[in-house]
């Protein structure tokens, strides 16, 4: 089994990599741009969706609004951006937000971000999947209602294909990222060439009115109105998520790491800003309708288009217009935004490690976490996000508009606190510097940071209020369950390290006044006379034999074997009126502990060892028993004489000349 199990796993990720290799692991900039950045990328292929969703609630006069909002995303964005590039440049260890709570606000700030990231991380990867399969069933309608099954099997595919090591990652992420670029920016241009030249088709939707909901008769007056732009804006905010992975993710560059982290930054935000843009406009033009409920939303001549009219996603439908009489370029624009809607989980899968690593290693985070894999990849944060991701997928029938309404708390909770971290960053080392061009500098770093931090303050207010009937305070419950698992790994592990310490050196090198041996006895056969011979090699202060006697023919063929195999170790039976074997060997030992406190107690175990892993379970498991209850006896050590049956077929044969 374990190597078909080693063979198997050598196929799926690959060969072990030496450690002296990890710092060939790292990123060049063309690499990490696609890596780091697809996720921010994608979102550019559902932000407007939720923008045009949200509005459309209005009725069509609303829609108008849609650049205006996605304008006041980009600026955020921006701003976002230009504040994680002072945040590299002073932290550019890979702990990130975390890290720099942690560090200026304290470690309740410092758990409290890295809770709201781990979620958010998860959160990515549901979503990017979720909206993946959404284009896929636009392409191909029958794998609609296998939509579910497909994401939960995506998001395994990338499980593995991280945990065969961030470089091979990397050059799979390049390609389909790039290409997504690409094939946005050509729809972009031949867009605006088209409206230019008055030659731009409207979309298959631009002749359907929208229905607005009952709340909104009137359109965008009043508080609801205010409040159902606020809610498209947090809608489209997810644009954002994914800046912070960079951060994250510092230690990932090539060198120098911290200016190279920063100008992927700035590249992430000045593309994804461009094409969030350039599609909200288009969709405009073209007349792109999108509706949460299109059976009921959407008319035709007056009447509701019902259950068959199948809605595409907002860039499929700008695509199918922009490109119309040339089908192969709408594919391509619907392939590569499939294909980057899949890899931008990716950017989690690179953070979500690196973040659990930083924890792990401070003590928050099970220290599993901390350990690399054979392709020098944080396998076991690999595996989690998986696991996590794929029961939020589960969870919400990959349904994108479900999970959205959970998305960007966490991420905007991290940026606020790791921009106000950053502000008393810049405030501690001005004052303590004193070169005039120092100084200068870091005055502008604190204002772009200050002007960060009220920013996305600004957004997590409008976020909370406007999305938390909609599954906002689900997310705040997972940060809060988070915040308390954490809180409380970190307890046990300064439990445990306060009671490994070692108060008094010399005290601890102190030998126990006495050690006494005991054999465990059950029958007189090769296992048991090799445990009794490693006893007697540690030469304990006193050794002696112990059985108990379960059965009184059994203990009397013992004791018979015992005398005349002339064995010089006493044998001890033990009675056990109710055929119990755990408990009087527990209380033996117990009292001897009891009687002689500074005296240590050695239990010797024979066990045969059969070769095959379904042969174990057809033997007595007492001595496993036996081992859980003494372990946790003060002052007892447990020593197990293992005694391998390799070939147990032959052992049952009979010896030769007898029946």
């Amino acid at each position: 089994m374990p190597g078909i199990a080693g063979a198997f796993k050598r196929v799926l990720v690959g060969r072990p990599v030496r450690t002296d290799r990890l710092a060939t692991a790292t990123l060049p900039k063309r690499l990490a741009l696609p890596v780091f950045s697809s996720d921010a990328w994608s979102s550019v292929a559902y932000a407007p969706d939720e923008i045009l969703l949200t509005l459309s609630l209005a009725g069509l006069a609303a829609l108008t609004l849609s650049p205006w909002v996605g304008l006041a995303v980009v600026v955020v964005m921006m701003t976002v951006v230009f504040s994680y590039r002072q945040t590299v440049r002073a932290y550019p260890s890979g702990g990130g937000d975390y890290e720099v709570a942690t560090v200026n606000l304290g470690p309740r700030a410092g758990v409290t971000v890295a809770s709201a990231l781990l979620v958010d991380y998860a959160l990515t990867v549901a979503v990017s999947i979720s909206s993946a399969s959404q284009y896929l069933a636009a392409t191909v309608p029958a794998t609609e209602e296998h939509r579910t099954v497909i994401a939960v099997g995506t998001i395994a595919l990338l499980a593995v294909l991280n945990l065969r090591g961030i470089r091979e990652s990397g050059r799979a992420v390049a390609i389909p990222g790039y290409l997504f670029m690409g094939a946005i920016g050509l729809l972009a241009c031949a867009g605006f060439v088209r409206e230019l030249t008055g030659t731009l088709e409207p979309a298959a939707s631009a002749s359907l009115e929208v229905a607005p909901a009952a709340s909104f008769d009137e359109g965008l007056v009043g508080v609801a109105g205010v409040f159902l732009v606020l809610r498209a804006f947090s809608s489209g905010a997810a644009a954002l998520t994914g800046v912070e992975a960079i951060n994250n993710g510092v230690p990932a560059f090539k060198k120098p790491r911290a200016r190279n982290a920063a100008t992927t930054l700035a590249l992430l935000g000045i593309i994804g800003a461009a094409m969030l843009m350039s599609m909200l406009h288009l969709a405009r033009a073209t007349g792109v309708r999108f509706v949460e409920d299109p059976a009921t939303q959407l008319l035709r001549n007056g009447e509701p288009v019902g259950e068959d009219y199948r809605q595409d996603p907002v860039v499929g439908q700008i695509a199918a217009s922009v490109f119309d009489g040339v089908p192969a370029l709408y594919i391509l624009v619907t392939v590569a935004t499939g294909l980057v809607l899949v890899l931008a989980a990716n950017t989690a899968f690179n953070g979500f490690p690196s973040l659990g690593s930083v924890l792990a290693r401070d003590g928050f985070l099970p220290r599993q976490l901390h350990t690399r894999g054979d392709r020098l990849a944080f396998s076991n944060g690999i595996l989690a996000l998986a696991v996590a991701a794929g029961v939020l997928v589960f969870a919400f029938d990959a349904e994108v508009t479900l999970l959205i309404q959970l998305y960007i708390v966490g991420v905007f909770t991290s940026f606020t606190l790791s921009q106000l971290g950053m502000v008393k960053h810049w405030t501690r080392k001005l004052r303590v510097e004193a070169q005039p061009g120092a100084r200068s500098r870091m005055r502008r770093s604190r204002l772009v940071n200050a002007f960060g931090c009220g920013m996305t303050a600004s957004v997590l207010i409008v976020v909370l209020i406007t999305k938390f009937t909609h599954g906002a305070w689900l997310t705040l419950v997972l940060l809060a369950v988070l915040y308390v698992i954490m809180n409380g790994v970190r307890r046990h592990y300064n439990g445990v390290a306060r009671k490994l310490a070692v108060p008094d050196i010399n005290a601890a090198k102190a030998l126990p006044a006495r050690v006494h041996g005991i054999v465990l006895i059950s029958r007189l056969h090769q296992p048991s006379m090799r445990a009794l011979a490693y006893a007697r090699a540690t030469r304990p202060s006193s050794l002696e034999a112990v059985t108990v006697n379960v059965d009184a023919d059994d203990t009397a063929r013992l004791r018979e074997a015992w005398d005349e195999a002339e064995i010089p170790v006493p044998l001890t039976v033990l009675d056990s009126p109710f055929r119990e074997v755990t408990r009087p060997v527990v209380d033996y030992v117990r009292s001897i502990r009891h009687a002689s406190p500074r005296d240590l107690v050695v239990v010797f175990v024979p066990e045969y060892v059969v070769s095959r892993w379904w042969e174990q379970l057809l033997h007595n498991q007492s001595a496993l028993r036996l081992k859980g209850r003494l372990l946790f006896t003060p002052g007892v050590v447990m020593a197990s004489v293992p005694y391998q049956l390799d070939n147990v077929d032959d052992l049952e044969q009979p010896p030769a000349g007898q029946p």
